[in-house]
């Protein structure tokens, strides 16, 4: 049986159409990245003043930080101030909970000897409390 002449020329028709379709996309693909490249500089090739525009820096901590407890204006200084005065078995208490971050039970398993008897006795209390600064 031969195929319908018709169907043939259809075939062919709708074959060229997408030959055509997909020859022009390429092209535009390759002009596209012809601009890119044209436009396109190397941080090696820019001057100073242009390096300079593309940077940021972060300005966490700029200023004090301080919080308010109590009436009372708590600044970093202070806090650290306060952390030194503990007895240095309260101290790691505060350090490992508050800075690292630890529980209870985590801080227990760490190897301070009498800290990690009477630990087990009272826990940590909020940091306001060890400085006598009441809510």
């Amino acid at each position: 049986m031969e195929p319908n002449r018709r169907e043939f020329i259809k075939q062919c028709a709708f074959q060229k159409f997408c030959n055509t379709v997909l020859h022009n996309e390429a092209c535009d693909a390759h002009k596209e990245l012809h601009r890119h490249k044209a436009r396109e500089i190397t941080f090696s090739d820019l001057t100073l003043e242009e390096a300079r525009q593309l940077h940021t820096f972060d300005e966490y901590f700029k200023g004090e930080i301080a919080f308010e407890r109590a009436g009372k204006k708590i600044t970093p200084k202070l806090l650290l101030e306060a952390i030194r005065t503990l007895p240095e078995e309260k101290r790691k208490a505060v350090l490992l909970y508050y800075f690292e971050g630890m529980n209870d039970t985590a801080y227990q398993k760490q190897p301070y000897g009498t800290f990690q008897q009477k630990s087990t006795k009272e826990k940590p209390q909020r940091l306001c409390d060890l400085y006598g600064y009441r809510k």
